[in-house]
């Protein structure tokens, strides 16, 4: 490959990170409707770990800023004299210049655009007001919670009905998850502990029953700081996944990795044992959630 050819191709991967950039945050901050797929939502539900506000949490903007930055780190570190080179080449020629200035041009808006979205959330859901503002923007069901039995970092077997007459939030995690899972569990416990006199119970039920074996839950327990009035659950695979199939939890399984692509599902459960609320992640929805039962 020559010299030139090595320029031009510097420059087209640049584009091609660029092109993958812009999809992933068109994805993941594009308005949504009740006309919306909801493939388009659970998607960006998974890959962003979404919220209410429709904004992706801590893991999603994580993914959002670091992966573009680190590509384009590796890009400037492997070829810096190549793209130094297909830049010169692009700026020769009335049509480089032209399709420079629009990319520049687009990225400025798509940057604006950000802000704007970003800023206009302020005014939905959940980004300021009292408990009971909240909770009224919350969408209250009033589903029967789906039975499990399961064992916990203590090895004693965890059920619902164990709870009846006190709040429960439930939600779904994986020692192995380094994204997701430790804010889904750090909301849930901040929440339980602003929940004042009404502090519901915690369950965390393990989404990976094949590494999170029974003889692991004390060590995840420890790692994510869970007291007393908090239990992390697994048992079989078999137990396990029927329960996650019976409280709809999505998740997408990464056969080479082990690891899950998951919603940060939160259930609060009331203490006559129904599902009140579900919750996308979020402590203050949680504890206004918890309060309003």
């Amino acid at each position: 490959m020559t010299t030139e050819q090595r320029a031009w191709s510097a420059l087209a991967a640049l584009g091609a990170i660029v092109t993958i950039t812009a999809s992933w945050w068109s994805l993941a901050l594009w308005p949504v409707g009740p006309s919306t797929p909801a493939w388009f939502i659970q998607t960006r539900a998974v890959c962003f770990g979404t919220m209410l506000n429709d904004l992706p949490n801590a893991g999603g903007w994580l993914l959002l800023v670091g992966q573009p930055v680190g590509m384009l780190i590796v890009l400037a570190t492997v070829w810096t004299t190549e793209l130094r080179a297909g830049f010169t080449l692009a700026m020769r020629r009335v049509s480089g210049q032209v399709i420079v200035g629009l990319v520049a041009a687009a990225i400025v808006a798509g940057l604006a655009g950000v802000v704007v979205r970003v800023s206009g959330s302020d005014d939905r859901p959940f980004s300021a007001g009292s408990d009971r503002d909240i909770a009224t923007a919350l969408t209250r069901v009033n589903d029967e919670a789906p039975a499990f039995s399961l064992v916990d970092q203590n090895g004693q077997q965890i059920s619902l009905d164990r709870f009846r007459g006190r709040p429960v939030i439930v939600t779904f995690a994986y020692a192995h998850c380094e994204t997701i899972c430790p804010l889904v569990v750090a909301d849930v416990l901040t929440a339980q502990r602003q929940s004042g006199d009404r502090a519901p119970a915690v369950l965390v039920v393990t989404l990976d029953p094949w590494r999170d074996t029974p003889s692991r839950l004390l060590a995840m327990a420890s790692d994510w700081k869970l007291g007393s009035e908090a239990h992390v659950l697994s048992g079989s695979p078999e137990a396990v996944q029927r329960a996650l199939n019976a409280w709809r939890v999505p998740r997408v399984r990464n056969e080479k990795t082990g690891d899950l692509s998951h919603p940060p599902i939160v259930y609060i459960v009331g203490p006559d044992g129904r599902i009140a609320y579900v919750v996308q992640g979020n402590a203050t929805a949680i504890v206004a959630a918890v309060r309003s039962l």
